[in-house]
């Protein structure tokens, strides 16, 4: 039988079809069997403690306290290598910039003195520049929408450019990661460029950082058409990437990292993986779904100075009702923290200065009322056993929107800040000569005797 061109895609199609339902079919198994084999499933146990799957020096998440052997939710306290994150933020304005220290802190475990720190600062300078040929043949060719698949697909790239890409000796992975750290930002930056440039016809703007600017001052400076931003601004983007240089070798793109690097793969591979984990919705691209979700409140809420319009809303969105239908107040709730994150206190803080240097006031105190707000709605419908607190994407999305950073690069940004974590986290693997990590899966479908049963060819 003869098909046209038209019934032959139709036909295919209905072929793929049933395939999808096969798959869906085949691949479905009751999920009280996580029970029944006391799976941790996450990795976390039924009380939502992490399971333990490693140890590290680089950073501790703390959200409880014990007393007499008893353990309480308290305030949460960050630490790099030691030390609280809220102490080494302590003097933003005198050392405006801190993100270039802090990733010496991570990697090295110790903070530099000045001397180090010149040094330190003088090699990531002479680091952070991109050939025109690799902008060419790598950026400008083929942009990818999504900006995180850019990153992987620059990073990957970097591989055929390093004279020995595959050492895993420390000398070379620290070299590897230093340059990763520093070009991070410049191929963010560019390859949301090319895409608006080639795919949407927009100008295209690629602009040399310069020497004598922090990390934080060139993203702005690199997507700004004049180039302008003030004192404030750079100051706050500055902690954004302190905050979210590292969070614990238990986050997915960071554990990611440490089991990617355990098979003895390169850095670049390990890095490109780690993206590919921070580019899902339930990791790094968390603060886009708050403010599409406060988005639909503007636009559902009539009246949103009112607190019952709002606490209405809420628990609709809580119920399933609406935004998503997911049943999930974005930014509220976090896998570790309890009575509050260190992080989120310090954004919300800085995001009101924002707010108030740019007149948005009345923006900030709609997240102001939708937090307290909704941490109440989720305690009285969920019943949860830990207080519930803001994280720090609550506030990230807004703060990034007051920079006018645009949204395609919310997540690419916290890659540039957590490229000095991953980077830590695969030193101290190789350094520690741990075994490669391979965790079990238990078989839960049913052995069968084969048989030609189709007289198959």
């Amino acid at each position: 039988m003869n098909y046209s061109m038209m019934e032959m895609t139709e036909k295919l199609n209905a072929e793929f079809d049933e395939l999808v339902k096969c798959c869906a079919v085949s691949r479905e198994f009751d999920p009280e069997y996580y029970r029944i084999y006391d799976v941790k499933r996450g990795l976390r146990d039924s009380d939502g403690k992490g399971v333990l799957t490693g140890l590290t020096e680089i950073s501790d998440v703390c959200a409880y306290e014990t007393v007499n052997g008893e353990k309480y939710p308290a305030e949460g306290k960050l630490y790099y290598q030691g030390y609280n994150v809220c102490d080494l933020l302590k003097n933003t304005e005198s050392k405006r910039f801190l993100f270039e220290e802090i990733t010496y802190l991570l990697l090295f475990g110790e903070l530099p003195d000045p001397k180090q720190f010149e040094s330190f600062l003088a090699i990531m300078s002479s680091l952070e520049e991109l050939t025109g040929q690799f902008v060419r043949d790598t950026i400008l060719k083929a942009p990818p929408a999504n900006i995180m698949n850019a990153l992987q697909k620059s990073v990957i790239t970097l591989y055929s450019y390093d004279t020995n890409p595959d050492s895993v000796e420390i000398a070379d992975v620290l070299r590897q990661s230093l340059q990763l750290i520093c070009k991070m930002p410049l191929m963010a930056v560019y390859a949301y460029y090319a895409y608006q440039h080639m795919e949407l016809g927009r100008s295209l703007l690629i602009r040399t950082p310069k020497k004598r600017y922090s990390i934080a001052e060139n993203i702005l400076y690199m997507l700004r058409d004049d180039g302008y931003f003030t004192d404030l601004e750079a100051r706050v983007l500055d902690t954004a990437l302190v905050l979210h240089a590292e969070h614990g070798g238990g986050n997915n793109s960071t554990f990611t990292n440490h089991v990617v690097t355990s098979s003895g793969t390169d850095t670049y591979s390990a890095t490109a993986a780690s993206i590919s984990s921070l580019k899902g919705p339930r990791h790094g691209g968390a603060n886009l779904k708050v403010l599409e979700m406060f988005d639909d409140i503007k636009k559902n809420v009539a009246d949103t100075e009112n607190d019952e319009q709002i606490r209405d809303y809420l628990n609709s969105i809580l119920d399933g009702e609406s935004f998503d239908g997911k049943g999930l107040i974005y930014g509220l709730g976090h896998a570790v923290y309890t009575v509050s994150d260190p992080r989120e206190i310090i954004l919300k803080n800085l995001a009101g200065q924002l707010a108030a240097e740019k007149g948005l006031e009345k923006e900030f105190e709609l997240y102001d009322r939708v937090e307290k707000i909704g941490k109440d709605c989720i305690a009285q419908k969920r019943k949860l056993f830990k207080p519930v607190c803001a994280n720090v994407d609550f506030y990230s999305g807004l703060v990034y929107s007051m920079l006018g950073i645009p949204r395609e690069l919310f997540t690419p940004i916290f890659a540039v800040s957590r490229i000095s974590g991953w980077s830590a986290h695969r030193l101290e693997e190789l350094i520690n000569n741990g075994k490669i990590i391979r965790p079990a899966y238990r078989f839960v479908g049913k052995h069968r005797e084969f048989t030609d049963e189709f007289n198959r060819l």
